[in-house]
């Protein structure tokens, strides 16, 4: 080969590395320090590749599965960047302010980013970005600590982590661990989506509770508390949650993760709710959850719902959620099926798994029927547009909530996807049911996390294939519909009614018990706290009518200092008496009495047996 030909050859080869090194996406390290946690500030130090010119990188925005942009942008703090030991200057984006542009010089090829990540310092909710931090335990999500560059999507990125954590603290989470010293957790690479997607719960009171053990993939419980005595639990409830694995499995018919973890936290000073992940989940309820039996049956669901997402939310995924990267908006039209399945198969998994009793998912049930059907916002939005609208109903507050409506595909698909579970039960003669969807839809073949997306299209396609029926007329009816009333349809079709007496369930007590409330929506129309605030009225009923509204509040009740049980025996009188109900209402420092004319005494729902049709609904939650 003549020297021509070899200086061809060489400077061919020497392009194509150049073009592989500027297509090939970046690898980026993140050491995260945790050490503060208890004073609710967390330091990372990022390494990052680049090219001289304008780096631009992201702070994600739209969270997976809060379905919103909440990404903590405010509490970034601390914010710093050099390269080869100089300070470069840096600029946030006008347009975006989760977009950073960074001045990169000649001869700098990686940046080192420095971050604070403050944790609010008081309870606040706000999913992940809610308070996450106390003297005793933290939860660690990812993205609030992160950036990542432009031009890659989260699958393209890989990320190699490492924490730190205060000493003595234990930690549980679906990451694969390289290793790890007393003080230091070093993560195996992986891609940023399964970063973001695997949060971290560490603390000083932590316990590991296998669920399935000897089997695969397998399934724990990392539960940490504010205290050794929050983790005395009765052995029974490991056993549900051991059956909640063993059920879901038994539904969906094959898993989509290598294992799963439960992140459970249990403390009154951190954000309350609960986030999917394909391999794990972020639950936060109170400190004595789990060992207060009330408190266990408000929060029974909580987990099988968030267990159901990794199959229905992660796995399959609508494709407006399945954004390549954190920046991009989704499209939120979908929950209905993303959110509004999951509420139902998770209630179902906790009557099935025994986390409820039968009575308990029919009281379940009956609740939201009844708050839905004193729901008059259904007049003028849809189930629709709750879904399209999510993104800022989250948010909304309490006031107000039945007539502006909230984020209702949760509840109301409870109810339609019974519905649509009794259509396919009678059309297959009891053949079929949701379950068989749920094979076809989310099940087989396993393996590990992986995203496939639908459409509207291929839900109704898979409905048909289980059972041939207008599916999509089904469907558009009930998100399209301004009825009034709740749609009922699945619990009559089941065999049950919802009916009205003044017995409140032992599910509506300990909910107003822990919320320290009064729900009087199904009567006089007010939903109180308990010193008398009125948190909403019920557009139509008697209290609305009569002019009262929320954010007033209750002082007297026929003349007498307000409380909840005197406000329940004024109901009650007013059912034999003549005489109207006083209410002596406070509003901005005016007072004025206002006279209903109700004496309906109190009313609360249930879910009643209608003999003359089959009992399906025993049959949906008995055990498979």
């Amino acid at each position: 080969m003549n020297r021509f030909k070899s200086a061809i050859l060489a400077f061919f080869l020497w392009s194509t590395c150049f073009v592989l090194a500027q297509t090939q996406a970046p690898s980026i390290r993140i050491s995260v320090d945790a050490s503060e946690a208890p004073r609710k500030i967390f330091h990372a130090q990022l390494t990052i590749p680049a090219s001289p010119g304008t780096l631009t990188l992201y702070y994600p925005k739209w969270i997976p599965g809060e379905h919103a942009p909440d990404g903590p942008v405010d509490d970034l703090t601390g914010l710093k960047f050099t390269g080869n030991g100089q300070i470069l200057r840096w600029r946030r984006d006008l347009t975006d302010n989760f977009t950073i542009n960074v001045d990169v010089p000649a001869g700098v090829n990686e940046v080192n980013a420095s971050l604070d990540y403050v944790s609010p310092a008081t309870l606040e909710a706000g999913f992940s970005a809610g308070s996450s931090a106390t003297a005793a335990l933290t939860i660690i999500s990812w993205n609030q600590l992160l950036l990542y560059p432009k031009g890659w999507t989260a699958d393209d990125l890989t990320y190699t982590a490492s924490l730190r954590l205060p000493e003595g603290w234990k930690f549980g989470t679906s990451l694969p661990v390289a290793s790890k010293s007393e003080s230091e957790i070093n993560f195996a690479p992986i891609s940023l989506t399964l970063l973001v997607d695997g949060p971290v719960l560490a603390g000083k009171f932590l316990t590991v509770v296998p669920l399935n053990q000897g089997q695969t993939p397998t399934a724990e419980m990392d539960v940490a508390a504010d205290s050794a005595a929050a983790l005395e639990v009765p052995a029974e409830v490991w056993t549900h949650y051991r059956n909640l694995e063993a059920q879901a499995g038994k539904l969906f018919g094959g898993h989509h993760y290598r294992d799963y973890h439960f992140l459970y936290t249990l403390s009154d000073h951190v954000a309350h709710f609960g986030l999917e992940h394909h391999e794990s989940d972020d639950s936060r309820v109170a400190e004595r959850g789990l060992v207060d039996e009330k408190l266990r049956g408000l929060y029974a669901g909580l987990l099988p719902h968030e267990y159901v997402h990794s199959w229905n939310g992660k796995y399959r995924r609508p494709a407006g959620l399945a954004t390549p990267d954190y920046e991009k908006p989704m499209q939120d039209d979908l929950l209905w099926v993303y959110e509004g399945l999951t509420s139902y198969l998770g209630d179902v998994l906790t009557a099935r798994s025994g986390l409820w009793t039968p009575e308990e998912f029919r009281e379940d049930v009956a609740i939201i029927a009844g708050r839905l059907d004193h729901e008059p916002g259904r007049t003028w939005r849809n189930l629709q547009d709750t879904a399209d609208a999510a993104s800022d109903l989250y948010f909304s507050p309490s006031a107000w909530g039945s007539w502006r409506r909230t984020v209702d595909f949760y509840d109301e698909d409870v109810l339609n996807w019974l519905w649509a579970d009794t259509i396919i039960r009678q059309q297959t003669h009891g053949k079929k049911s949701i379950d068989d969807f749920c094979q076809l839809f989310h099940g087989a073949p396993s393996g590990p996390p992986m995203v496939k997306p639908y459409t509207f299209d291929d839900v109704v396609n898979a409905l048909n294939q289980v059972a041939p029926y207008d599916w999509r007329g089904f469907w558009t009816e009930r998100l399209t519909t301004h009825n009034a009333n709740a749609p009922l349809g699945g619990i009559e079709g089941s065999g049950w009614k919802v009916a009205y007496n003044d017995k409140r369930s032992e599910t509506v007590k300990a909910s107003e018990d822990n919320g320290k409330t009064m729900d009087a929506s199904y009567s006089i129309g007010l939903l109180l706290k308990e010193e008398g605030g009125i948190v909403d009225t019920i557009e139509g009923s008697p209290a609305a009518l009569a002019g009262i509204g929320p954010g007033m509040k209750l002082v007297a009740v026929n003349g007498r200092a307000f409380s909840t049980e005197v406000l329940r025996d004024a109901l009650m009188a007013g059912k034999t008496s003549s005489e109207p109900l006083e209410l002596l209402v406070e509003n901005t420092e005016y007072y004025k009495t206002y006279k209903l004319d109700y004496r309906g005494g109190e009313k609360y729902p249930h879910l009643v047996r209608d003999d003359g049709k089959q009992d399906m609904l025993s049959d949906i939650i008995k055990p498979r």
